[in-house]
């Protein structure tokens, strides 16, 4: 008999098991709970088929369990789940895996970034300074959110402080970048990327030879 792979750890995953940890409940309970202290904006729930996907694969790792079917007259029947043994340890190992770990993850603005010559500089200029307006509108929600709950202790704030130290680094970078193109001690010709391109080509290298 072959040994069951271990599960892979996932963002939405970890949420779910942490609020089964807290008690057992149904997916629109979790959805609710989700939205109430402002997770919808770490883990995707606005299609709550996300929710029954990621707990059918906790099902399957033997994480998550049914606990009971709740039925009520003139409503559809509520699965309620509950956190098994290995749920609650995979909880904490996941919790302690994300915490310390770091450069397991390839955002799609870093790999934007990497080829922006892809672009002409007006037209990237252009792209960067819509991105640096949708910064600053989200750092303003992040302020929002902080003044609107000022009672709430800081353990439940800490993903907001940090997307707010992340937008804010990310800004002042961007601005950055923008300045130099405004400036024009950053750019780039087609001409120019056509010479730099066939300096380094590795063929030219070593004529008559396959790459690896």
């Amino acid at each position: 008999m072959t040994s069951r792979k271990p599960i892979q750890p996932s963002s939405l995953g970890l949420i779910v098991l942490w609020l089964l940890v807290a008690r057992p409940m149904h997916v629109y309970g979790m959805q609710k709970l989700i939205e109430t202290f402002g997770k919808d904006k770490v883990v995707n729930v606005r299609s709550r088929a996300s929710l029954y996907q990621a707990l059918e694969r906790l099902v399957r790792n033997d994480l998550v369990e049914v606990h009971e079917t709740v039925r009520s007259e003139g409503y559809p029947d509520r699965v309620v789940y509950a956190v098994t043994d290995a749920g609650r340890a995979a909880a904490a190992q996941w919790l302690r895996d994300m915490l310390r770990t770091t450069g397991t993850e390839y955002p799609e603005f870093i790999a934007a970034v990497s080829v922006l010559f892809g672009l002409e500089p007006d037209d990237a200029r252009a792209q960067l300074q819509e991105r640096a307006d949708r910064l600053a509108a989200e750092l303003a929600e992040t302020d929002a959110v902080f003044a609107e709950n000022p009672g709430l202790p800081r353990l439940f704030l800490l993903e907001e402080e940090y997307r707010r130290a992340l937008r804010s680094a990310e800004l002042e970078w961007v601005c950055s970048v923008i300045a130099d193109l405004d400036a024009g001690s950053l750019t780039w010709t087609k001409e120019w990327l056509m010479g730099l391109f066939s300096e380094h080509d590795p063929m030219d290298a070593h004529p008559g030879k396959d790459t690896p």
